[in-house]
């Protein structure tokens, strides 16, 4: 499993979803300026990766049903 290619994909999309929301979580922690700039754009860019981390998590165990793995 840790083979195939578009399992590292969605793992690597799940890295950038996590490492999105620790900029979103440390962000609203300290709060100020910066988060007050950024706060909603970070979000936002959140469930967009996380949409297409899903996406690709669906579409690796579809693809692992149809192989019969």
């Amino acid at each position: 499993m840790a083979n195939d290619p578009l399992f590292i994909v969605a793992a690597i999309a799940c890295l950038v979803v996590l490492a999105i929301l620790a900029v979103g979580i440390g962000g609203f922690a300290k709060g100020g300026e910066f988060n007050r700039k950024h706060a909603n754009k970070i979000m936002r860019y959140r469930i967009g990766a996380q949409a297409v981390a899903v996406v690709l998590i669906v579409g690796f165990v579809f693809v692992r049903a149809q192989m019969g793995n």
